[in-house]
């Protein structure tokens, strides 16, 4: 080979020798580090001490306070504690809590490598219903460390827990846990838990089922709640129940034929009655507070134990006030079947200032304020926002008489009212469901979906897929929300289209007074819709107040600028629905009730939503609790309202509304509309005598001013209302209620 050939070989080799170098180098550092890690594992380990028992895990109670930080509202400590031996625990109620939160507890060394790495998978998946940490893990948590969620604390927790598991007899553990850990209720172990759930103080007499469900809300008692009675709930806590039993059937704890029988159902509740401290409406303000802690990410060991110092926006003031005007007796019926909710919030910071869930926490547990329900025409704003959004006017009009074809299924006004062709502003004031229909469904091009955008936008839940393209959608027969989801989203039109997420939690401190949680950090105000189009709007709903026809007048007794919207759900009632299931005639009874009756009204300084509702479900007849038979929300929910609204009010200053874009309110049309029958009076008639013209006021001229440099206040000559053909007559009420029972 010659030289040249020699020397052009030679550096590929010297190429491979580096690389083979580089290998070995990190091979060796691999090692290193594997021998270094396992020599400092040891040596943590054998320098880690199992610590005294917490004594703070017994005694710190979280104190919840009114927004002056001052006033208490309550407290949240319901620590019930009973340990009983293991020997007295039957073997089907240890291995429920084995199944559930830990199958190799006999087996592992206190930790779960694997365990954790799926926990890590899972909650990355946005699955959370299998924890990472053995029952060791748990149980050290509980009694020798603190709640904190940090590194150097989980850390600890494992050379403890493998500490723990290699010098303590593994039934001793069991029995630890089981007399310590957090179910709920306020039970803590085991024998606190079967009395608070089952009235089954001794575990020995806890069914299979009764301790799989047990087993099932220790994971988390307000994920698994059993009193939550949404659909999502129920069907999140059968799913866990039955990975539970599916676990006792595979450690051959049940038969295959015990699993089947079990698994269909979990058992029921005999719940003991709460504590007296929950008495009253001040209850349901409790419970909040311990729902939003959770939703925070505080734990419940921390909420009822960790000696929290919770300041919550809740207003003392008003929530005096909502209180007497909810509870004034003013209202029709029973009050132990009539139902009212109220929440209001202040627009600018979606603090929620006041909050009426019901009579008494101890008596019922259902939260009107936050249950939800069928909003009716109070969904009417959200597709004037949407039409604004669209390009529409408040000056368009739209069909007012019905019945109206809708992909072929034909809806109508309530009781039958025709008004003609109406405005957008019109049909706003008068609730006319004809022409919103028309609006979204035919003259507005995928007009649900653009409804459904804004609603959500302003803070309304999330509306199923399958509900959003529904033809009758501006009515809300699917778009589900609460007072406290309706007050907040009217808040975003009183804030020029701006919001702010609505809470009731404003700051939490912990036993060393740090500050745990802060709003002012966790929420900011954002755009939900553009200034004008929000602003626009609410010149519409000031209209529903201030014109002599509009659904919501009632609320001029505030004496101040307002705006709002009335709203009616009707439908078939529960009770309707058993009787139809009951009969055997060919033909079912159809429901017209009046299921649900809305109010929602703001200034610019208070956002107020008030829902009737009636029977033990809220899904029972309204009607049947008023003389005229029709229970119209610019009723008694508006004067729930004013009865609130007036001393809430009292000492603010007057203030106005942002005026509206003149882009958005259109040109007013020059003509009147013909009449609606023929049987009406000459002076609404085309066929109008001279001498009558003269008289007439300039807001019963059938002309306006085709234009304007600037918008006048509601009712001034310059902007008169927009003649309907109706009676000239007032009504006593304007029917607003949907027709057809939506």
């Amino acid at each position: 080979m010659s030289e040249a050939r020699r020397k052009a070989a030679k550096p590929p080799r010297q190429k491979k020798h580096w690389a083979l170098r580089v290998l070995g180098w990190l091979a060796a550092l691999f090692f290193v580090g594997i021998i270094g890690a396992v020599a400092t594992f040891f040596i943590v380990y054998q320098t880690t001490e199992i610590p005294d028992t917490n004594k703070q895990f017994q005694t710190n109670t979280t104190t919840v306070y009114f927004a002056d930080g001052k006033n208490e509202i309550g407290q949240l400590y319901d620590q019930n504690r009973r340990s009983v031996p293991l020997a007295q625990i039957p073997k089907h109620v240890q291995d429920s809590v084995i199944a559930a939160e830990d199958r190799t507890f006999w087996t592992n060394p206190g930790i779960s490598p694997s365990g954790m790495a799926r926990a890590a998978f899972n909650i990355a998946r946005g699955e959370q219903l299998q924890g990472g940490s053995t029952l060791t893990q748990q149980y050290v948590k509980i009694m020798y460390l603190t709640q904190e969620r940090t590194a150097a604390r989980k850390f600890k927790e494992l050379f403890i827990a493998t500490k723990l598991s290699r010098s303590e007899d593994k039934k001793k553990i069991l029995e630890g846990y089981l007399n310590t850990i957090y179910y709920g209720e306020g039970a803590y172990g085991i024998a606190a838990a079967g009395d608070a759930y089952f009235q089954v103080p001794d575990p020995k007499n806890l069914s299979v089922p009764q301790a799989a469900l047990l087993a099932t809300v220790l994971n988390n008692p307000t994920v698994f709640d059993p009193d939550d009675t949404s659909l999502a709930t129920k069907k999140r806590i059968l799913g866990r129940y039955q990975y539970v039993l599916d676990g006792m059937r595979q450690m051959g704890t049940i038969t295959d034929a015990q699993y089947a029988q079990y698994s269909q159902a979990v058992p029921p509740l005999k719940k003991k009655a709460k504590s007296s401290r929950f008495k009253g409406s001040k209850g349901f303000l409790l419970d909040m507070v311990r729902k939003e802690l959770v939703k925070q990410g505080f734990t419940d060991d921390e909420i009822v134990g960790g000696g929290l110092k919770v300041y919550t926006t809740i207003d003392k003031k008003l929530q005096i006030a909502a209180n007497e005007a909810v509870f004034n007796k003013k209202q029709p019926g029973s009050s132990k079947d009539l139902h009212i909710g109220l929440a209001s919030v202040r627009p600018q910071t979606g603090e929620l200032v006041a909050v009426i869930g019901g009579p008494d926490y101890l008596t019922s547990q259902i939260n009107w304020a936050t249950a939800k329900a069928r909003p009716g025409s109070a969904f009417k704003p959200f597709a004037v926002a949407a039409a604004l959004k669209d390009g529409k006017t408040l000056e368009d009009t739209f069909e007012g008489d019905g019945p109206i074809e809708i992909r072929g299924g034909k809806y109508d006004n309530e009781f039958g009212e025709n008004y003609g062709k109406v405005s957008l502003l019109s049909a706003t004031e008068q609730s006319v469901n004809t022409a919103f229909y028309d609006l979204v469904d035919r003259q507005m091009e995928d007009g649900p979906e653009k409804v459904s955008d804004v609603a959500e936008a302003a803070g309304i839940p999330t509306i199923p897929k399958a509900d959003r393209d529904a033809p009758a959608l501006v009515l809300g027969p699917n778009a589900y929300a609460s007072p406290v989801d309706m007050a907040g989203a009217y808040s975003v039109f009183a804030n020029e289209g701006k919001r702010t997420p609505v809470h009731m939690i404003k700051e939490v401190r912990d036993l060393k007074n740090v500050v745990k949680f802060s709003a002012k950090t966790k929420y900011k105000q954002t755009p939900a819709l553009d200034a004008d189009i929000a602003n626009t709007t609410s010149y519409a709903l000031q209209q529903v107040v201030e014109d002599r026809k509009g659904t919501g007048r009632k609320a001029q007794e505030i004496d101040r600028p307002a705006a709002g919207k009335t709203g009616t759900a009707g439908g078939m009632s529960i009770d309707h629905r058993r009787a139809n299931a009951k009969c055997k005639c060919e033909k079912f009874e159809e429901g017209d009730d009046t299921l649900t009756s809305w109010w929602v009204g703001y200034t610019p300084q208070l956002s107020t939503a008030v829902l009737y509702r009636a029977g033990k479900e809220g899904e029972s007849d309204l009607d049947a609790y008023t003389e005229e038979n029709a229970f119209f929300g610019g009723d008694y929910p508006a004067q729930t309202w004013v009865d609130f609204m007036k001393p809430a009010m009292d000492g603010l200053p007057v203030e106005e509304f942002a005026e509206p874009s003149d882009d958005n309110m259109g040109t007013p049309t020059p003509t009147i509309t013909p009449s609606k029958t023929p049987t009406q009076t000459p002076t609404q008639t085309p066929t109008q005598t001279p001498s009558q013209t003269p008289t007439q006021t300039p807001t019963q001229t059938p002309t306006r001013t085709p234009t304007r440099t600037k918008p006048t206040k509601p009712n001034s000559p310059g902007w008169p209302s927009i003649p309907t053909g109706g009676t000239t007559t007032e009504p006593s009420q304007t029917p607003e209620r949907p027709g057809g029972g939506q």
